[in-house]
């Protein structure tokens, strides 16, 4: 398991992401904050759209950015934080978990890493923080192991 310290950095850089979030319509800001193997966080935030079903969340945009960098298998944990945004900060005391797409999405790349990802969720005010491994969120999870592309 991490230690609190890169726990609470990743959790502030999925903050910050949030702050970038293009949520027009809903209003609720996401972010997410990818931990390499090798270190490196890699942030996203979530892009709605008005036709609604082309949204993008923050987790999808993150793995996407590794994706496309050639580091889909290199993934350690994830941070996801969400709430309203007021001012600076953001509203909401209950830690905001990832959608069934993202958990899917994210189990792509925990797969590809061949790691049960720590999956930290977080509050928009900062006040709670939940943890899971992967595997939690999503038991008997389909993946390119199922296909058989990895063991």
């Amino acid at each position: 398991m991490t230690d609190t310290t890169t726990r609470n950095a990743l959790i502030a850089a999925a903050r910050d992401a949030a702050s970038h979030a293009y949520a027009p319509y809903s209003g609720f800001h996401v972010g997410a904050a990818l931990l390499l193997k090798n270190g490196d966080v890699v942030t996203g935030a979530n892009v709605e759209n008005a036709s609604y079903g082309l949204t993008l969340c923050a987790e999808t945009a993150a793995v996407a950015k590794i994706a496309n960098e050639g580091w889909i298998g290199e993934l350690a944990e994830v941070a996801i934080v969400g709430g309203r945004p007021d001012g600076e900060a953001l509203t909401g005391s209950d830690p905001v978990h990832p959608c069934g797409r993202c958990r899917q999405i994210l189990n792509e790349a925990a797969e590809r890493s061949q790691t049960d990802i720590l999956v930290h969720c977080a509050s928009g005010d900062d006040s709670a923080v939940a943890t899971y491994k992967l595997s939690e969120l999503l038991p008997a999870a389909f993946g390119p192991k199922d296909l058989g592309l990895i063991d």
